[in-house]
């Protein structure tokens, strides 16, 4: 078996984001992982790793349909901002 287990600092490599953040994601749940040898150490599966991903561009997607930057018959006139 070859798997590796990804550290929190690798993890924050991957996702681009600062190792703190990963473990708030870690201590929120929504980023599943396990603590590790006597130091208790964080470890993230790379399949938890990748349907985290999954799961926050599926999350993005619906956001983004569900919150469009402007209506198709919007105008410049009617966008947000436009009196500013």
């Amino acid at each position: 078996m070859d798997l590796k287990l990804l550290t929190l600092d690798e993890v924050s490599e991957v996702l681009n984001t600062s190792q703190a953040q990963v473990y708030a994601l870690v201590r929120s749940g929504e980023l599943p992982a396990m603590k590790m040898g006597g130091r208790g150490q964080w470890r993230v599966h790379p399949d938890r790793l990748d349907e985290y991903i999954e799961r926050a561009h599926q999350e993005t997607a619906r956001w983004v349909k569900e919150n469009p930057l402007a209506r198709e018959d919007a105008t410049p006139e009617t966008l947000p901002g436009a009196d500013s």
